[in-house]
C-alpha cells in the first residue's frame, strides 16, 4: 500500500480527523539515516504526525517544524512537513539502544527523557508562529495531545504507532488525528472519549489490514463520518549542492580558509535525508569569492 494522509469530519463538523498510512516514508528514513529500532519508532511517530499537521495549513508553500528536545540517550528528534504531506527528519543519536519498557514495548519514551517539544508554523506571515509545551511522557502521541490542548487550545487525541521487523525493517506505521471544534456538544465529547478509550492501537489495527479509511470509520463511523481529502504522503527533502553551497558562503572566508589550506575535498551532509555533497579545493576556492568577513 502507497503511504498516504485521509482527510474528513464528522458529527456535522463537529470533528475534524485525519488518519495516516506512512509504512515507506518511516522505512525510507530508517534506511537513510541507519536508525536503530527505538530510533526507528520515534523518528517514525514524528514524521506521520507531522505530514497530518502539515495538510492541516493551507498555503503551498507553508512548512511545518516539530523540534523534541529531551534529556534522554535519543539525542532530540526534528522534524518537517509541508502542506502537500512532504516530511524529513532526523534523531540526534540514531544508534541508541534501550531495554523495553514495562510493556514490553520499545522504550520511546525513555529514549525522548523529558524537556520541550516546539512547534514552529511558517506561514507567510513577518513572523513565524511558535507554540512550546513540556514533554509529558517522550512518547510523542501523549506529547502533540497536550501540545494541541495547551498551545494551540483544541481538544485532540493523537495516537501514533510504528511497529518493527525482526530484521529491523518498518512492518507497520501510521496515526490518526481527532480534533474537537469549538462548538462540539458535550455528549458527542463524552461518547468520542470513551471510543478512543477502548480503541485498538494503529499498529494492531494495520496489522489487520485496516486502511486509514478503515481507521477512521472504526473510530467515528457511528458519529456520521465524511471522507473529504485523499493525500499522498512522502519522504522528501529539497537539499541540493546548491543549497550547501550557499550554507558554505554563509560561514564566512576565515572557514572557508582554513578549509581549502587543508588541501583536502571536503564532503557535507544534508542533517535531514543523509545525503553527502563533495566540494573539491577548487571548488571551494570559487565558494570563496562569494564569502564575506
Amino acid at each position: 500500500m502507497e503511504d498516504y494522509i485521509v482527510r474528513a469530519t464528522a458529527a456535522d463538523n463537529q470533528l475534524r480527523a485525519f488518519a495516516i498510512y506512512s509504512r515507506n516514508l518511516v522505512e525510507e528514513a530508517r534506511q537513510r539515516h541507519n536508525t536503530s529500532p527505538v530510533a526507528t519508532a520515534a523518528l517514525g511517530r514524528m514524521l506521520s504526525a507531522a505530514a497530518m499537521m502539515g495538510v492541516m495549513m493551507k498555503g503551498d508553500d507553508d512548512i511545518l517544524t516539530i523540534k523534541l528536545e529531551g534529556d534522554g540517550p535519543l539525542g532530540g528528534v526534528m522534524v518537517t512537513a509541508d502542506s502537500k504531506a512532504g516530511v524529513k527528519g532526523y534523531v540526534g543519536n540514531p544508534d541508541v539502544m534501550l531495554p523495553p519498557n514495562s510493556k514490553g514495548k520499545l522504550d520511546v519514551g525513555g529514549a525522548v527523557g523529558r524537556g520541550m517539544l516546539t512547534v514552529i508554523k511558517d506561514i507567510g506571515m513577518k513572523e513565524p508562529y511558535s507554540g512550546s509545551c513540556e514533554i509529558v511522557s517522550g512518547e510523542i502521541a501523549e506529547d502533540l495531545t497536550y501540545y494541541f490542548a495547551s498551545s494551540e487550545q483544541v481538544p485532540s487525541a493523537v495516537a501514533l504507532g510504528v511497529l518493527m521487523e525482526h530484521d529491523n525493517t518498518v512492518k507497520q506505521a501510521g496515526g490518526l488525528i481527532i480534533q474537537v471544534m469549538p462548538f462540539a456538544e458535550d455528549s458527542l465529547i463524552d461518547r468520542l472519549e470513551e471510543k478512543i478509550n477502548n480503541m485498538s492501537s494503529i499498529t494492531s489495527m494495520l496489522e489487520k489490514g485496516m486502511t486509514p479509511e478503515d481507521i477512521l470509520n472504526e473510530v467515528l463511523g457511528e458519529f456520521g463520518l465524511d471522507i473529504n481529502e485523499k493525500t499522498p504522503a512522502s519522504f522528501r527533502c529539497n537539499c541540493s549542492k546548491e543549497r550547501v553551497e550557499k550554507a558554505l558562503i554563509s560561514i564566512g572566508k576565515k572557514e572557508l580558509k582554513e578549509m581549502i589550506d587543508e588541501g583536502k575535498p571536503i564532503e557535507l551532509k544534508c542533517h535531514f535525508c543523509n545525503t553527502s555533497y563533495d566540494f573539491t579545493v577548487d571548488e571551494l576556492k570559487k565558494i570563496l569569492k562569494y564569502a564575506k568577513g
